[in-house]
């Protein structure tokens, strides 16, 4: 066993967990792209920031369409990964934090993603609060903010304790991704993602090879709303999935939704939010 520990301040809590051996990142690309395309084509001009870009395979999707891209992530472990590979000159990564953004983002962009539960990981209001803020500043007038995180509506509704399980088969045996889930108070989720190794010849059968616990906040539609408008986003539409399938407070795995950045910013009002 690697380990199983709570994050500590100052380290990476995301260099524990591979996210990328349990994505199929090409099936994946290829069922949002459409989706993805027809917002980004509604945006004032082609260039993009990637909130919580991870190991940055949006982001390279997006600088192949010919779009400007940003890659902005926390986890320094998530970005090395994202630079494995050389970059096109149309694409760049930033450590930092979305609330922080204005501070890190010298230049407006049309549009802005934040796909994969990203925003959850803002526990704070006034977190978020900054965060959209912040976000609204360095979008052009008009532009695209496209967010997906899970359907908490669901998720606290029906007491859902776990996300689905990811397998994927490897020469000694079979590794599976398990996500646990605790509610706690005000939405607050304690959040477990876990690596088990699994060899029905081994003793024990089942290793657990890495784990963490980190917290959550399981944001609600009736929750970002506000918090939306307050940083001059209008709503343009809410779906259910990356199709662009109808939301389902009580069906759908996911909520996303797609908003506009005002068109009468006023630049002052921003500056002293």
């Amino acid at each position: 066993m690697e380990d199983s520990k709570k994050d500590v301040p100052g380290e990476d809590p995301y260099s524990r967990v591979d996210y990328r051996r349990f994505v199929a990142w090409p099936d994946r690309i290829r069922r949002e792209a459409p989706f993805l395309k027809d917002i980004l084509e509604q945006a004032p001009k082609r260039s993009v920031i990637d909130l919580g870009c991870g190991t940055g395979e949006h982001s390279r999707f997006l600088a192949e369409e010919g779009y400007q891209v940003l890659g902005l992530d926390r986890s320094e472990s998530m970005l090395a990964k994202a630079q494995e590979k050389p970059l096109p000159p149309n694409l760049q990564f930033v450590l930092g934090e979305i609330q922080n953004l204005r501070e890190l983002v010298p230049d407006r962009f049309g549009a802005a993603i934040s796909l994969g539960n990203t925003l959850v990981h803002l526990t704070a209001r006034q977190d978020l609060e900054r965060a959209f803020a912040s976000l609204a500043h360095v979008l052009e007038s008009g532009g695209i903010f496209l967010f997906q995180i899970l359907n908490y509506e669901r998720i606290f509704e029906k007491n859902i304790r776990h996300l689905p399980l990811n397998f994927r088969q490897e020469e000694d045996g079979e590794i599976i991704f398990l996500r646990l889930m605790e509610f706690l108070e005000e939405g607050r989720i304690r959040f477990c993602p876990t690596t088990l190794k699994y060899n029905p010849l081994a003793d024990p059968p089942v290793q657990v090879v890495r784990s963490r616990m980190t917290q959550l906040r399981g944001w609600r539609r009736a929750d970002l709303i506000p918090l939306l408008k307050n940083a001059d986003f209008t709503i343009l539409s809410i779906y259910g999935d990356m199709k662009g399938g109808p939301f389902e407070p009580g069906n759908s795995q996911d909520l996303i939704m797609v908003l506009r950045a005002n068109d009468e910013h006023d630049e002052n009002e921003l500056d002293e939010r």
